[in-house]
């Protein structure tokens, strides 16, 4: 992912990596958090748009960050409540 991530910033220099390393880590938390099974399906191309967009809008000092926030907060909405991306809670658990 780390090299999708760069293409996209076009950013070919490697002394960024580790930054953007931790910006995908952070991104994959942030989605994870919300309930979006995206370490799971870290491979699928909306689990990647989203990341992609999120190292967009926190790398450096981007002139559209609101724009590029609010994509990413749009795009994790959706994932949210889509089949086969959002982790269903309490699935394992029995019920009484």
């Amino acid at each position: 992912m780390l090299e999708l991530v760069k293409r996209a910033l076009r950013v070919t220099a490697s002394v960024f990596d580790t930054e953007l390393a931790a910006l995908i880590e952070a991104a994959l938390d942030d989605l994870e958090i919300a309930g979006v099974a995206a370490r799971d399906n870290e491979d699928r191309p909306l689990i990647r748009r989203a990341v992609t967009t999120y190292c967009k809008a926190n790398f450096g000092e981007p002139d559209d960050y609101d724009r590029l926030k609010a994509s990413y907060d749009e795009q994790k909405s959706q994932l949210m409540t889509a089949v086969g991306y959002a982790e269903r809670a309490g699935l394992d658990e029995e019920v009484c």
